[in-house]
């Protein structure tokens, strides 16, 4: 779905206090903690040694993040690696899974508080799972796919895990339904390219 030749790189936020402990921020806007400050700037310098490797002048690339702060600051923080000012586009497409009323919420305190048997749902099928109130994994992957049509060269995004998960479905042909399940690392980038994915 990219076009001919070209790369998508893409970078997850930095860690935040709710990724640590295990809850569903969704589209609750968290910000990163100290650890997820590193991440991004460690991102940002892997970034530039990468490209500079590669012979891919910064002017030729397109740089795009989730409204999110702890993407949009992400996004800051690697371009300030790359010498680069802090404007760069955003897109609503690309924020988290919508986890509706169950944002902010770990797994325990949603089967402790009466929602076991969805959970358990959600266990056995996260692709098709929709959660009160909120978006599938195939929601998500539609919104991904309208914004990957838009996409007409180099692109650096700054997004979330479900964003990662779903790139892989649109772009190396995993299967869906193995999506939700993938790791979506913040402590380094991923390049897709020719139906093809690259750890950095």
């Amino acid at each position: 779905m990219l076009p001919e030749n070209a790369r998508l790189i893409h970078i997850r936020h930095g860690e935040t206090a709710w990724n640590v402990e295990g809850r569903l921020q969704g589209q609750f806007d968290i910000p990163m903690n100290e650890r997820g400050l590193s991440q991004a700037a460690r991102n940002g310098k892997a970034l530039k040694a990468w490209l500079q490797a590669e012979g891919i002048a910064l002017d030729t690339l397109h740089f795009v993040a989730s409204p999110l702060n702890r993407s949009s600051t992400t996004m800051r923080i690697v371009r300030s690696e790359l010498g680069l000012d802090d404007v760069f586009e955003t897109d609503d497409r690309l924020k988290e899974i919508e986890f509706g009323r169950w944002s902010g919420s770990t797994y325990k305190e949603l089967a402790a508080g009466g929602e076991r048997g969805r959970v358990d749902q959600r266990k056995k099928d996260k692709w098709n799972f929709r959660p009160p109130g909120g978006e599938t994994y195939a929601d998500l992957a539609a919104r991904v796919g309208e914004w990957l049509e838009t996409l007409n060269g180099d692109t650096v995004a700054v997004t979330h895990g479900g964003i990662l998960r779903v790139l892989h479905g649109h772009l190396v042909d995993t299967p869906w339904h193995l999506v939700p399940d993938l790791p979506a690392p913040q402590d380094k980038f991923l390049v897709f390219s020719g139906g093809r994915v690259t750890a950095v």
